[in-house]
């Protein structure tokens, strides 16, 4: 049994050119490598939202549910925004 298939897939201009310039550049042997690479990127940052919304989201819900007060106002979490990015140091995109 193979453990490999083949697929025909079609690309916009833009995203070909890259893959190409991918392996012209010697970064990747083939496209083939180059498509593998950006799936397995994707699966990864899938994993690891499912973990957030899993290990984060879903308590905080949850614990938002059973104790609606502790819940913040806009201005609130605008505030905790702020101040979490200037101790970042990342500029305000307001």
């Amino acid at each position: 049994m193979r453990s490999t298939q083949q697929f025909s897939i079609t690309l916009p201009n833009e995203m070909a050119d890259s893959v190409r310039a991918k392996v012209a550049s010697g970064e990747y042997a083939t496209e083939s490598e180059v498509i593998r690479d950006g799936l397995r990127a994707l699966l990864a940052r899938d994993k690891a939202m499912d973990a957030w919304l899993r290990e984060q989201v879903i308590p905080a819900a949850r614990a938002l549910e059973a104790d609606p007060a502790q819940a913040l106002s806009l201005e609130q979490a605008q505030e905790r925004l702020t101040s979490r990015r200037r101790a970042r140091n990342v500029p305000n995109p307001v």
